[in-house]
């Protein structure tokens, strides 16, 4: 079966919070010159404007630009120096809403998955033990796309190349979905300090490639 990327109108039509349980068991898709990526989406977290976790909670700057963009940009920051988080952007232009893929399911081209993280170790971009390859030897594929940092490295996505590009025209796209039946757990997010009551992080439930249960 052949599945189609998801439409522009299918991120306009839909609030942040239900499009990050929407996405749930959808796809994401890197095609580069290296070859195809791609990961089932386990794991989300929406920011809502409103929101004083939220990048776009206080006003526009060059930084969160991407965020008051239209629906179905990409918003990629990053955190630490190192690492690169890719956010849906959701809502109505000029309004500053995303969601955080957190986690995703490898379905294809691990073996680059699995280089270009070792490569990222090797030059230093991943300075931590627990996201070499080695480490992962003991689990096999379940750290490839565990966590938001570990996943930018694997699927290639870049903050210069890919901040402010469309899902809906660039060669990262999300298409699905891919899982129909699953549970989803509604949760409060990680690693912040403001909003962290808010139960905004979403997941499939006894799926093993979740960041964080």
């Amino acid at each position: 079966m052949t599945l189609t990327k998801l439409s522009a109108s299918f991120y306009q039509s839909h609030d942040t919070l239900t499009l990050a349980q929407l996405l749930l068991g959808c796809e994401l898709v890197h095609t580069t010159a290296e070859g195809t990526t791609a990961g089932i989406i386990v794991e989300t977290e929406g920011y809502l404007t409103d929101d004083p976790a939220c990048h776009a909670y206080r006003r526009q700057t060059v930084r969160n630009a991407a965020m008051f963009g239209p629906a179905g940009t990409l918003y990629v920051y990053q955190i630490y120096n190192h690492y690169n988080c890719i956010n849906v952007v959701t809502g109505p232009e000029g309004v500053g809403e995303a969601i955080l893929i957190r986690a995703l399911e490898p379905t294809e081209g691990l073996d680059l998955m699995a280089l270009r993280r070792n490569e990222a170790f090797r030059t230093g971009f991943a300075r931590y033990r627990h996201n070499t390859i080695d480490a992962e030897t003991a689990h096999g594929q379940q750290n490839l796309c565990n966590g938001p940092g570990k996943l930018t490295i694997a699927m290639g996505i870049d903050r210069k190349q890919h901040n402010g590009a469309s899902l809906t025209t660039s060669e990262l796209v999300i298409r699905g979905p891919v899982l129909h039946d699953f549970d989803m757990v509604t949760t409060t997010r990680i690693g912040i300090s403001h909003g962290a009551d808010l139960p905004y992080r979403y997941y499939i439930q006894g799926n093993r490639y979740v960041s964080r249960k």
